[in-house]
């Protein structure tokens, strides 16, 4: 019951915020009536592309503004583990262009993913284990399968999205994989993505469709990178198979 509260607790007061922020807070000029009509999370590229060109104007003369909502949203969706985080990922891409996006939004994972782990520490564990004891045990068992080379195990998890990162950001307290590991996978882990998603983002008004974004091609880049990550692993294991057989 008192996991529940502090889940609760930290739901609310993250959520007054952003009610401050796109309400009370919202800058008092010509423009304000016109973004607060649309300030709410997109879930369709349509309403993505709308925000995009008015937070783009808006940007001009409310910059502090506008950086603080974004990062406050963003690290909203990845803390509380809410699906749609591509649109933020795209409408970073439109704000700050491609490098700089993509800077913002692999920092910003890292700390809303980091702040996942410790809410889901302090008030998730059981609710996990009780609601997906199946897929907790899987990834159990290749965690522990994988403890000798257990960063560049979590970077090929984080860079082919077969295991959902929410996934892995609540359970990972429970799997005992320490907060340092876990915020230096998910910072490097997601750059690709992330920058595919941010470069995409940069030419919003080409984009079409969300399945343009994986094609086989690109999905087959991040394997690729995903099999390069776990290589140095492998050969470590390998070399200590090597060293204990001569022993």
């Amino acid at each position: 019951m008192r996991s529940l509260f502090y889940l609760l607790a930290a739901w609310t007061v993250a959520t007054f915020w952003l009610i401050m922020l796109t309400t009370r807070l919202l800058p008092n000029s010509p423009a304000s009536q016109n973004i607060k009509e649309i300030l709410k999370f997109p879930s369709s590229l349509e309403e993505l592309k709308l925000m995009a060109s008015s937070l783009i104007t808006f940007k001009m003369n409310h910059p502090v503004y506008v950086h603080t909502l974004f990062f406050s949203a963003y690290l909203y969706k990845q803390t509380f583990a809410i699906p749609g985080s591509v649109f933020l990922n795209l409408l970073s891409g439109a704000l700050y262009g491609p490098l700089q996006g993509t800077i913002i939004c692999s920092v910003l994972t890292a700390c809303g993913a980091s702040m996942c782990y410790f809410l889901s520490l302090i008030s998730g564990a059981e609710m996990i284990m009780r609601r997906w004891p199946d897929r907790l045990t899987q990834l159990r068992r290749q965690v522990d399968s994988n403890k000798k080379r257990l960063p560049f195990f979590l970077l090929s998890l984080r860079l082919v999205p077969v295991t959902p990162n929410w996934f892995i950001n609540m359970t990972s307290p429970v799997l005992g994989i320490p907060i340092t590991v876990f915020a230096a996978t998910a910072l490097l882990g997601l750059v690709p993505y992330n920058y595919m998603c941010v470069k995409a983002g940069s030419v919003l008004s080409q984009l079409n469709s969300l399945n343009d974004l994986l094609t086989m091609q690109t999905f087959g880049n991040l394997c690729i990178l995903a099999a390069v990550s776990s290589l140095p692993g492998l050969l470590n294991n390998k070399l200590e198979k090597v060293v204990k057989s001569m022993d």
